[in-house]
């Protein structure tokens, strides 16, 4: 069992109950933070909100919906010690968390239908990450250490 932060502007509001009801269904915990309503929102207040919980709270998860999931997810990776990951399917889903260590699992929800939500949420939150060769690269993510070489 797994615990999720999930927020949403207007376009993602719809889906979020799908999604909310479909980790619950599968036994993760799931902290909703909007928005409660489809009225007009700013996605970077929803990134903003999930992604400092997500890093306040060790261990826990994250999910970003917008349209595309573009503005949300680089709204949220802003804050320091988020790995938001754009993704458009279960193989893209499942191997951020191995090689990435992504934390917050970000998509469109007019770009990918509820099946597709479903394998993406399965496979983002059944995979783990690798370490390994990995380790170093997320270090430096992490770091922002990109140097005139990279």
């Amino acid at each position: 069992m797994k615990k999720f932060y999930i927020a949403t502007d207007h376009a993602g509001f719809e889906v979020k109950d799908f999604v909310v009801e479909y980790l619950r269904s599968k036994g993760h915990e799931i902290i909703d933070l909007g928005p409660h309503s489809s009225e007009r929102v700013d996605y970077p207040d929803f990134a903003k909100a999930c992604a400092n919980a997500v890093v306040s709270d060790k261990g826990s998860f994250g999910i970003l919906i917008c349209g595309t999931g573009i503005g949300i997810s680089i709204a949220a990776n802003k804050i320091a010690g988020v790995r938001a990951a754009l993704c458009h399917d279960a193989y893209t889903a499942g191997i951020t968390r191995n090689h990435n260590d992504a934390n917050i699992l970000c998509f469109g929800s007019r770009v990918v239908g509820l099946g597709v939500i479903e394998s993406m949420l399965d496979a983002f939150s059944s995979s783990e990450f690798e370490g390994g060769r990995h380790s170093d690269r997320v270090a430096k993510i992490e770091s922002c250490s990109f140097g005139a070489d990279l």
